[in-house]
């Protein structure tokens, strides 16, 4: 099933799929960090599986590390107690030095099978009727994370052939980890490409659209291929931090089935450009209402969010991206109890 016939058939049915993107605060369920769980896949597991039985949301995604691709090709990152983690150096300045990383196979990295790891425990683990999310860094994000994202920005202007031959060989490595998680069980995949925010509408098609639709096909692909003797094809969703509401029309070109959308953007407006079997998730601010607002704070803004997005049945309740390790749980429940409260308004019986 795609994921638009999901949230569609849940709007006839009088409600909303309700989805945070919720890893992080996990460690609060396990006593443990971020890095702990980085590292021990059982750990990890554990910490979805007490989100979802104390939450139930109808999908839950492992917990978001954009340097794992990255730190598989052997970059040098930083893993913190209670933060994400960063890549400290960005190599490549000429073509020539993506030869270095063309020898290494990235599957072959303990943590990028560590979560593969954990998504075949979700599937032990996670109650039946939530779905099973996984993320992948999107190949123009990687690119960035090789050259670095001031140098990648300057290279879309002065040598686009590089950012090409950059992305392209990120593409090879998204889809290689990409495929190895649709076959570990993942129903979603998110592709993240928040380095692509700062990109035109052209540009974004040139030099990430294209990229992220090439994905998106490779993981169809590998789920067609499951799905003869597994019955699931996997849903694919693009998120973009930041204000992408400029790119959304772009984004909704690459295939994917869902476009998660940051705070910044008017959900409401976007509703209007997309086409109707694209769904729209999003997009509570993660912060400020998430982690420092409280229940009347946060009860209000998923209230709001709810009215404006009421005509339209291609949308998922989310956050805008994944929210902080110490997000008070009590506005977890806000958020959960406020969007399984929605009632379709009358009149808006699409």
């Amino acid at each position: 099933m795609r994921l638009d016939q999901l949230a569609v058939a849940a709007y006839r049915d009088g409600r909303r799929m309700v989805a945070p993107l919720l890893g992080y605060p996990g460690v609060q369920l396990t006593g443990s960090t971020i890095r702990q769980n980085t590292f021990n896949s059982e750990l990890h597991a554990r910490s979805l599986q007490a989100l979802a039985e104390r939450f139930r949301p109808d999908l839950l995604f492992f917990m978001m590390n954009l340097s794992l691709e990255a730190g598989a090709l052997g970059l040098p990152v930083r893993y913190p107690l209670q933060e994400s983690a960063s890549v400290e150096e960005h190599p490549v300045r000429r073509a020539s030095d993506l030869e270095q990383f063309r020898q290494i196979d990235p599957l072959a990295d303990a943590l990028i099978q560590a979560h593969i790891d954990t998504m075949r425990r979700m599937k032990d683990l996670l109650p039946a009727g939530i779905l099973r999310g996984g993320y992948v860094v999107g190949p123009f994000t990687l690119a960035g994370l090789l050259m670095g994202a001031t140098s990648l920005a300057l290279a879309t202007v002065e040598q686009p052939e590089l950012v090409t031959e950059v992305v392209e060989f990120a593409r090879g490595v998204v889809e290689a980890y990409g495929r190895e998680l649709v076959k570990a069980g993942a129903q979603v995949i998110a592709i993240l490409e928040p380095t692509a925010t700062f990109l035109s509408p052209a540009a974004f098609r040139k030099f990430a659209g294209r990229a992220d639709r090439q994905v998106i096909q490779a993981l169809q692909e590998e789920s067609s291929r499951k799905a003869a003797t597994a019955g699931e094809e996997v849903m694919t969703i693009l998120h973009i931090c930041g204000d992408a509401g400029h790119l959304v029309e772009a984004m909704a070109e690459t295939g994917a089935q869902g476009l998660s959308l940051d705070s910044d953007v008017d959900l409401a407006a976007a509703a209007r450009r997309v086409p109707a079997d694209v769904v729209l998730v999003g997009n509570i601010d993660p912060v400020a209402v998430m982690g420092a607002g409280d229940q009347e704070a946060v009860a209000a803004a998923v209230e709001h969010l709810l009215e404006a997005m009421d005509p339209y049945p291609n949308f998922i309740l989310s956050t805008g991206c994944d929210l902080p390790w110490n997000t008070p749980l009590a506005n977890v429940e806000t958020f959960m109890r406020a969007g399984r409260g929605w009632r379709r308004q009358a009149g808006h019986d699409k």
